[in-house]
């Protein structure tokens, strides 16, 4: 009888652990998809930047140092590949200081093309324009898609007793994207 106790305690526990395991790989997988999602989207955004730079070029010739800040910014993050096996808080936060720099420069071209009114009644600025607003919207949308997924994910690796599954096999937690600097104060509008 005994034997028979011993069989069922080993066969709950190889079920738990057979669960448990295959249920952080669906968890990790997602948030895998979840950050192939965030870094589509900054692509996207990296594939307009060149085709608005070169139309507001064409209208605003003396603006280069406006010009080379983006193309500068865009050329760093795109530099920084990102993996979701190396999300640590450190390669996250570097990531994202590259981006801000970029959302930083495409304002500042914004604020050029303010200064030619031709410029902004073009159609193929106004498109690029609204495609970028889009953009960063999507970038937002797939963060936020992220952290959720990131928030499920490092839940399920905290928690007792899947942890110990999580500790012996190398599932560790993830880190977040945070508001960028500066974000907790709305910015000023002045006519």
């Amino acid at each position: 009888m005994k034997k028979w106790i011993w069989i069922g305690v080993v066969a709950v526990v190889v079920i738990f652990f057979y669960a448990t395991y295959n249920g952080f790989v669906n968890k990790e997988e997602g948030l895998k998809t979840a950050w192939s999602n965030v870094e589509t989207q900054y692509q996207r955004r990296a594939d307009l930047i060149p085709n608005l730079v070169n139309t507001v070029k064409g209208y605003a010739a003396h603006e280069s140092q406006t010009f080379e800040a983006v193309t500068e910014a865009r050329a760093k993050a795109t530099s920084i590949n990102l993996s979701a096996d190396d999300l640590t808080p450190g390669k996250l936060a570097e990531f994202q200081q590259a981006q801000a720099q970029v959302r930083s420069a495409l304002g500042r071209l914004i604020a050029v093309s303010e200064s030619y009114p031709d410029l902004k009644a073009n159609q193929n600025f106004l498109e690029l324009q609204a495609q970028l607003e889009g953009t960063e919207n999507r970038i937002s949308v797939a963060r936020k898609e992220f952290n959720e997924v990131a928030k499920t994910y490092n839940v399920a690796v905290r928690r007792f007793p899947a942890n110990l599954v999580a500790k012996l096999f190398g599932f560790g937690q993830k880190p977040y994207f945070e508001a960028a600097e500066g974000t907790e104060t709305a910015p000023r509008v002045q006519f």
